[in-house]
């Protein structure tokens, strides 16, 4: 794994703090999508064995389904309210994971590391093309 260094833990601990429940709650529950959207329904059965790899996604993956979920549930303001929870680019959902990490909720593989989570998609062409849908 490229754990992320010194500089950037200290980014992602000061950036994960100034983001509300919220928003860690749509990571949750983008994560549980992304991985019965990838694995399947089997894969999200509780509780999950820590040690099974099955159910893992890749920073690209996550940030793709999380993109999906915000369109269905929020649909023309899906850039609002993640703008408002202070997501404003695909980083910011590696930020809330390895937050999340960091506080022991989730864990990564060898393989992951938090470049994973850049440039994967441009906000605003992503959600901005919902206007002309």
């Amino acid at each position: 794994m490229h754990q992320p260094t010194e500089q950037q833990w200290k980014l992602i601990r000061a950036r994960g703090a100034s983001f509300p429940e919220e928003a860690y709650q749509f990571v949750r529950e983008g994560l549980a999508d992304t991985v019965k959207m990838i694995h399947g329904e089997a894969a999200t059965r509780v509780p999950p064995d820590p040690n099974d790899e099955s159910r893992h996604v890749t920073g690209q993956q996550l940030c793709i389904g999380m993109r999906d979920l915000a369109i269905e549930r929020y649909g023309l303001l899906a850039q609002t309210v993640l703008n408002r929870w202070g997501i404003r680019r695909t980083e910011d959902f590696g930020i809330a994971v390895y937050a999340m990490i960091d506080r022991k909720e989730l864990r990564c593989s060898p393989q992951d590391s938090f470049e994973d989570f850049q440039g994967v998609y441009d906000f605003d062409e992503s959600f901005g093309a919902l206007a002309l849908t």
